[in-house]
């Protein structure tokens, strides 16, 4: 998602396993009486590896990085945030959502108030979805419309996620989880059908130096993006996409928004871009891990 082009601005199962083989041997219903604290569930916040660690914190450092730059321009990203220039107290509510952004990702940084930052997080995403919604009803035949909105519905995915990882209810856990795995998938697919809607436009943002053509990479991003997510909503190679999306989404902001920080430190825009493709590839990477974790102790799992 080398983000929208119609925004760019500047330019379970539950049964036994075989505990020899290092899985669980526990039925989903009895992981989830297990100590409240999570110590014996191989599911829970104990157990999480370094790699889960990291996407957390990358999908945390893109919150704040939301945050501190709406508090410094004292504006909403109105290229993801559809805040009206009529609304009341639109200033106040700029700078308290920008608060909120920088304590939501502050909370999720640490693992000790991962899930109030989650909820924080997930909410003010969902609230910037929600927004969207009248421009998808009076434009329903314009895609941006529709990517714009699932363009902000995927932190709350990943925020939906992130707090089923890191409950000590397996159980809710899993299907809390589950939940977003699936809605980010939907998201993931609408990113690529957003590069074909706009190939001219998401073209123009690929850099002269790569070699190919800038059509050829909005077509190949755009494809990318579709697999990605079929694979995490059928289950087919479903970490293996969710792992490619984020190292995809991580490159784009190397090659196509770090440098803008550079060449235009000034537009609020740069900033929030590079913000809203770390989050969203912060949530990539955590839908990957909460997918590994997922079969490593319940078996690799049959296409759903």
């Amino acid at each position: 998602m080398m983000t929208s082009p119609y925004r760019i601005g500047i330019d379970g199962r539950g049964q036994e396993i075989d505990s020899a083989a290092g899985r669980s041997a526990l039925p989903l219903r009895n992981r989830a009486r297990l100590r409240s604290d999570g110590a014996d569930d191989p599911l829970s916040s104990s157990h999480l590896d370094v790699s889960s660690e990291l996407g957390r914190r990358v999908y945390a450092a893109g919150a704040l990085v939301l945050g501190l730059s709406q508090l410094a321009f004292g504006d909403f990203a109105t290229n993801w945030e559809p805040v009206q220039s009529g609304v009341p107290y639109r200033m106040i509510l700029s700078y308290l959502t920008g608060v909120l952004l920088v304590v939501g990702g502050a909370c999720v940084w640490s693992r000790l108030t991962v899930r109030i930052g989650a909820v924080i997080l997930g909410v003010i995403h969902l609230a910037f979805a929600l927004l969207w919604l009248p421009r998808v009803i009076g434009f329903p035949q314009i895609y941006g419309t529709w990517g714009g909105m699932l363009e902000e519905l995927a932190p709350a995915t990943g925020a939906l996620v992130l707090y089923g990882m890191y409950t000590s209810d397996a159980a809710r856990g899993e299907r809390l989880a589950q939940i977003g795995r699936y809605a980010f998938g939907i998201c993931a697919l609408s990113f690529g059908i957003e590069h074909f809607t706009a190939i001219p436009q998401t073209a123009e943002m690929v850099p002269t130096w790569i070699p190919g053509s800038g059509r050829f990479w909005a077509i190949a991003t755009g494809l990318f993006h579709a697999l990605a997510g079929v694979a995490i909503l059928t289950g087919i190679l479903a970490t293996l996409g969710a792992r490619l999306l984020a190292a995809m989404l991580i490159a784009f902001g190397i090659v196509i928004w770090l440098p803008r920080i550079f060449a235009a430190p000034h537009v609020h825009a740069t900033w929030a871009g590079n913000g809203v493709n770390l989050i969203v590839a912060g949530t990539a990477w955590v839908v990957a891990d909460w997918l590994a974790r997922r079969d490593r102790y319940h078996g690799a799992p049959t296409p759903e």
